[in-house]
Parts: C-alpha cells; structure tokens; sequence
C-alpha cells in the first residue's frame, strides 16, 4: 500500500472550530465570512499566530458564484498572513481565470509573493472541456506555487464512468470524472508531478482512495465539508465507502449551526471515517 498522505481540511461551523482542530489537518478559512464572523476570523488569525497549523485562505467562488471582490481580498490576506490562498477564478472559464490570475499579480509588488508575507499562490483549472482545461492546466502549473482541481467541473457529466449507479447521477459521474481527468493529464505527459495538488471539494467520499491506490503522491491536500454537513443533516458514513448521495446545503450557510450532541458524534465517526478513505489509520 501506498504511503502518501493526502491532508484534509473539513470546513465546520463556528461551535465547534475548537474541536475541528481535532480532525483537521489545516485550516480551510473562506473569504467573505471574514466580513460577517468576526470571530470566525478571530480563529484563523489565532491558528497564525499561536499555533504550527498552517491554514489556507479560500476566495468563496463557489459559496458566491464568483471570486471575492480583489481588493478587499487583498487586504483581508494581508491581515491574516494564511500559509497558502487561491487566486481569483472564473468558474468554468479558461481564459477569464488565466486573465484574472494575470491581473492578480498586480497587486504582487515585487511581481513573487509579496501579499501575505510570502504565501502560496494557488491557481485553480477552470475550463469547460478538454482543451480549455487542458490550456488553463498548463498556464496555472507554470505559475502558480499549487494546482487546485475542482470536483464539479460539466466537463465530467461527459466523461465519468457510466454504470448502472451512476446514469443521470451527477454525484458519480463527477466523482469518476475527477479521477480520469487528472489519470488522463497523466497519460498524456500533461500532469506536473514537480508541483503539489489540491482537490477542491467532492461529490462522494469514496473518489479519494483512487489517488492513494494509484500513488498519484503529490496530491497533497484536499477540502470538503461533507462529513461535517451530513453529520449535522443525522447522516452517518458507510464505514469507509462515505454515502451514495449528498446533502444539498453548503456549510457556510451552517456557519452559525450549534451543533447539537447527536449531531457532534456523527462528525466525529464520518470524519475518521474520511481519513480511512484516505488510507489513513
């Protein structure tokens, strides 16, 4: 078996940040509820400052539909210094992402890694087939410090895996669309085994296992609330195979959720149940 390790971040409501320490690996903070939550900025500021947690600092693309607004994005990285943010995106748009990272390092006074005292740049693959995914691939890998790769691309409603399960099912023909996207970025010479990788998202838990089995090793991380939001919805986790479906609601409109005792004992049984899907004891 494999002994790469992917690390993962479970975005969690603001009552249980404390304990999310306990099954995260990193802190995953998104943007725009910074301007809401102050004490949901309090928290990452203080994983910063007072702890050996790195945290990553998300542009909520896909909570607003569209990137944090630049300049205040600018001002909130500068305020809390995270190890690694992502670079404005365009949903499903090649060229606007490559045209938005372009204009990102604008702000970069030195044209390196001046904002956030030297964090990581992360640029995530938009496009809306194989080309434009391909092309925005290879732009971002050129310059960006980590590669992000989203789970809900349409482009997989064509690609994944037909069976039986999956016919209409968007939930697993994006889990298997992710997984031969990036076997066939590898097939054909595209992928960059010189830069790490982040999965954004997922639609099934059980997607994961393929990157450990294959020992496609520099995936380094990935993000989702899943098992935090089913957790809180009375789901529990088919042992390490995760669910066949998955609950609508996105956890930044849970933020402020307090999380019940019932609640907080299914969290903790799916997310050992993720790390298992992750080939992590």
């Amino acid at each position: 078996m494999s002994c790469m390790k992917i690390e993962v971040s479970h975005e969690s409501p603001i009552s249980i940040l404390d304990i999310s320490k306990e099954y995260n690996d990193y802190g995953y903070a998104l943007v725009h509820l910074f301007e809401t939550h102050l004490d949901y900025y309090l928290f990452y500021k203080k994983l910063r400052t007072e702890t050996d947690t790195p945290v990553l600092l998300d542009n909520s693309i896909f909570e607003l539909g569209e990137s944090f607004e630049p300049k205040k994005y600018v001002k909130w990285i500068e305020k809390l210094s995270p190890n690694y943010y992502i670079v404005p995106d365009v949903l499903e748009n090649a060229s606007g992402t490559i045209e938005a990272w372009k204009n990102w390092m604008m702000y970069n006074t030195d044209g390196t890694n001046a904002l956030g005292n030297g964090a990581l740049k992360i640029g995530v693959v938009q496009g809306k087939n194989w080309n434009e995914l391909t092309n925005c691939y290879k732009f971002i890998s050129d310059y960006a410090d980590y590669v992000a790769i989203s789970f809900d691309y349409s482009y997989y409603e064509y690609t994944g895996e037909i069976t039986t399960t999956s016919a209409g099912n968007k939930l697993q023909l994006w889990c298997s669309g992710r997984q031969r996207f990036i076997h066939q970025l590898i097939d054909e010479g595209i992928w960059r085994w010189d830069k790490p990788h982040h999965l954004l998202g997922c639609s099934l838990a059980k997607e994961f296992s393929y990157y450990v089995d294959n020992n496609i090793h520099n995936i380094k991380s990935v993000d989702t609330s899943n098992p935090i939001v089913a957790g809180i919805k009375g789901l529990r986790y088919n042992d390490s195979f995760g669910l066949d479906y998955k609950p609508s609601t996105m956890l930044a409109d849970l933020i402020e959720h307090d999380v019940a005792r019932e609640e907080l004992k299914l969290i903790d049984y799916n997310t050992k149940m993720f790390k298992k899907i992750l080939r992590r004891k």
